[in-house]
């Protein structure tokens, strides 16, 4: 297992912060990996999809997230199968955004 890239984070900062400030770092993730996708940047791709899965897989071992763990595995899955699945979901880039956007709306209100 690679050590955090997140290491401040990992060690329990990222618990103090409100889940829609969570989800709005994973969204910023999500659309860089997006962007890398879209540009058939595979090397940018991998780095921010490590990114972002760290921070998701962080949200969801969160205590006080537990009743959204549904939610949360789902988005994970989804991603995943956008960013480097076949797919099944159907998901596009602006529908993760779209998505993610109403996280980093909430988190500045």
């Amino acid at each position: 297992m690679n050590p955090p890239m997140h290491p401040e984070l990992a060690a329990g900062r990222w618990h103090t912060f409100p889940l829609m400030l969570q989800l709005a770092h994973v969204g910023s993730e999500v659309s860089r990996a997006c962007k890398a996708k879209d540009n058939n940047d595979h090397e940018r791709l991998w780095f921010a999809l490590e990114r972002m899965l760290e921070l998701l897989d962080l949200t969801i071992g969160d205590p006080k997230n537990r009743y959204r763990l549904r939610e949360l595995c789902r988005a994970r899955e989804v991603l995943c199968d956008y960013l480097v699945g076949g797919n099944t979901y159907h998901s596009t880039t602006p529908s993760l955004d779209r998505y993610f956007l109403q996280f980093a709306i909430a988190a500045k209100h």
